[in-house]
């Protein structure tokens, strides 16, 4: 048989509305990454100490 090829396919790019998901170039040793982006759909709001009674 013959040995699998050390090349990946390319993936497009993954969008949906809060991440995207990107295919990384491949190492040395053959492993591909994918970078992902998250889109922040929570609002942080600074802590405000509450009144003393």
């Amino acid at each position: 048989m013959s040995e699998p090829s050390k090349e990946r396919p390319e993936v497009p790019e993954g969008k949906t509305d809060y991440v995207t998901t990107r295919q990384m170039k491949a190492n040395e040793k053959g492993f591909v990454g994918y970078e992902t982006e998250w889109v922040p759909f929570q609002k942080e709001s600074e802590y405000e100490t509450p009144k003393n009674p």
